[in-house]
């Protein structure tokens, strides 16, 4: 099986697993208590915390770790909003946000407030000038912004969307998830989240990082942990593990970004020259180095990844949040794209050369064949 579906779970690092095996020996204990054991844990934990604010651009004590990079997304975004309640309540994001942001904008919505979607062009980037419009309307609390897609890879305009947001005096919140440890992180973010297994670290370990100055107040009870904001019980070695991962995928993107890239370029380049009716579609130049979506006609996307998982290759259709629902991806549908028969390949570290022309050999039949089935030729 070649795996191509790093942006749904990059697989374990080497580094993380390593990490990982020996903190479960050494940093078990309740990093809260006093004893020897425990203060073992907490020296890892705070190792670790500082490892990642270090490639965060970030100090320690802004950083916490969450249970999930969607968790850390929702206490972001409902903290911040409830930090600056007496300012407004107005929320501004962009059209092609992950779901987790959109969730909980409705879940504001539903509670009174009040939310700007921003749109996006055909590439799926947000229009600078619009979202600046739109966060200098008086009580806007908090604006949210990916680094880039999740789903096309297109990377957005971060830099000059903060340099409004500061001008309004408007926290900015920046979903960085797919890019972390792949691409420099913007400095003008206010809130900043991010998901482990995104970059090779284990699952279950989210980002959550709050700017000092920064007004913000936890939805949930009180509670002790990760400076009282995240209730319970930390996962020390998993931590320390997305912290391992982290620091190596760091060492190693200068010379692995750009290969991937050109991988990349060269799926871009040869589906559309190889596949009769297909749409290439985000950023061709301003995106992502892993990430290559494509949309073709008259073919169902559900099909094509089952004929493509009998070939043996794992690739995803639209959001890995809504491919289950059968709905059409939002992401797409904001751009004004061809939502069916969408295919998203994303590459892993590691993945061949040798793996990617393997793919596009076998693709031109499989869709044919799909599309034969439909009495279409």
């Amino acid at each position: 099986m070649v795996y191509l579906d790093a942006a749904s779970t990059e697989p374990l690092h080497s580094a993380a697993r390593e990490a990982l095996l020996a903190a479960l020996d050494s940093g078990w204990a309740d990093p809260a208590r006093l004893y020897g054991s425990a203060r073992r844990a907490q020296m890892l934990l705070e190792q670790a915390r500082a490892d990642v604010a270090e490639v965060l651009g970030a100090r320690p004590d802004e950083v916490a770790f969450t249970s999930s990079g969607t968790q850390a997304v929702h206490l972001g975004v409902l903290g911040t909003l409830n930090g600056r309640r007496r300012i407004g309540r107005h929320l501004v994001a962009g059209a092609v946000e992950h779901s987790s942001v959109l969730h909980t904008a409705e879940v504001h919505e539903h509670e009174g407030g009040t939310v700007r979607i921003v749109g996006v062009g055909r590439t799926g980037r947000v229009d600078a000038e619009a979202f600046a419009e739109a966060v200098s309307v008086p009580g806007t609390a908090l604006a949210c912004l990916q680094t880039a897609n999740h789903e096309v890879g297109t990377l957005q305009p971060v830099d000059e969307v903060a340099a409004a947001c500061q001008e309004a005096g408007v926290p900015l919140l920046v979903d960085a998830a797919q890019s972390v440890g792949r691409l420099p992180l913007p400095r003008g973010w206010s809130v900043l989240t991010a998901s482990a297994h995104k970059w090779g670290g284990p699952a279950g370990v989210g980002v959550l990082a709050v700017r000092k100055g920064t007004r913000w107040r936890s939805p949930y009870p009180q509670d002790e942990r990760e400076r009282r904001r995240v209730p319970g019980f930390e996962n020390v070695p998993a931590i320390v593990a997305a912290a391992a991962a982290l620091r190596a995928r760091v060492a190693e993107e200068e010379a692995e970004g750009p290969r991937l890239s050109a991988l990349v370029d060269r799926i871009r380049t040869e589906v559309p020259r190889l596949v009769p009716d297909v749409e290439v579609v985000g950023d061709p130049l301003q995106r992502l180095p892993h990430i290559v979506t494509f949309s073709c006609l008259y073919v169902e996307g559900e099909a094509l990844l089952a004929e493509l998982d009998r070939a043996g290759f794992a690739v995803s259709s639209g959001s890995s949040c809504t491919a289950s629902t059968l709905r059409p991806s939002h992401v797409l549908e904001a751009m004004g794209v061809l939502t069916h028969g969408n295919v998203r390949v994303s590459l892993p570290r590691g993945v061949s050369e040798g793996d990617v022309d393997r793919f596009l050999a076998v693709l031109p039949d499989i869709v044919r064949r799909i599309r034969a089935s439909l009495g279409v030729h």
